[in-house]
């Protein structure tokens, strides 16, 4: 069954930069997408990003559009997501999930749809 792994996060002051990586126990992908989502204190969980894997092609949240970005890394069956600029409200875990590559669209996907969770890592970004 398929594993995903998160690492990265921790703890930034606004402005900063953060990364964080997903790695996938398998390198069968082509035909799935992986979302990053978050869950900030006392909010549900929400979209952030969404890659396609066959081609890499990306979809972010509004919110954070032109600040975070994701790629991927086939060779080590893992996608990256850089986070700049960030703000007090990107604090949250963040959690990374496979979905079908086709519900990796403008909705950064509907948490229904994707499975597999990562075990969630968190992201604090305080002064």
């Amino acid at each position: 069954q398929l594993q995903l792994v998160e690492s990265g996060g921790g703890l930034v002051q606004p402005g900063g930069s953060l990364g964080l990586s997903c790695a996938a126990s398998t390198s069968n992908l082509d035909d799935y997408a992986i979302g990053y989502f978050r869950q900030g204190p006392g909010k549900e969980r929400e979209g952030v990003s969404c890659i396609r894997i066959v081609d890499g092609r990306t979809y972010y949240a509004d919110s954070v559009k032109g600040r975070f970005t994701m790629s991927r890394d086939n060779a080590k069956n893992a996608v990256h997501l850089e986070m700049n600029s960030l703000k007090p409200e990107d604090t949250a875990v963040y959690y990374c999930a496979v979905g079908l590559s086709h519900l990796c669209n403008a909705d950064v996907g509907a948490i229904p749809d994707f499975g597999s969770w990562g075990q969630g890592t968190q992201v604090t970004v305080s002064s």
